[in-house]
């Protein structure tokens, strides 16, 4: 006698619709993970037209509108600053110090201080500026 063997299915799983959601996601994640937020205090940047764009994190200097300086939120005076820019400089080799000032600071007291970031060893000193918005006519 023979028997009639019914041929088994093969159950399958659709997964196109979880590879789009698993994208999705991956995308969501690259892009809310590439902001990252300045340390930083109120302050009007001079504009500049170029486009380059660096993002550079360690040490910043902030030369504020009423000529008070800080280092990474730290106050200092001018006289402390040799010492405490000769204190960080080990750990800027490659990345550099980061000066930030305010458009109304005088010319005079930010070429003093990168006089004194380069007389205190740091070899890289980066302006931090901000886009020009465009005027429309």
């Amino acid at each position: 006698m023979q028997f009639m063997t019914k041929s088994q299915r093969r159950i399958t799983i659709n997964i196109t619709s979880l590879i789009d959601v698993l994208f999705l996601l991956l995308i969501f994640f690259i892009v809310s993970s590439t902001f990252l937020e300045q340390p930083g205090m109120k302050l009007d940047l001079p504009k500049t037209t170029r486009k380059e764009a660096l993002r550079i994190e360690g040490y910043t200097l902030f030369i504020m509108s009423d000529e008070s300086m800080y280092i990474n939120e730290e106050p200092v005076a001018m006289e402390q600053l040799p010492d405490e820019l000769k204190a960080i400089a080990p750990e800027l080799e490659e990345r550099g110090l980061i000066l930030k000032a305010d458009e109304n600071v005088r010319y005079g007291l930010v070429v003093e201080v990168m006089d004194i970031a380069k007389g205190s060893g740091i070899q890289k000193l980066v302006v931090a500026t901000r886009m020009k918005e465009e005027e429309s006519s």
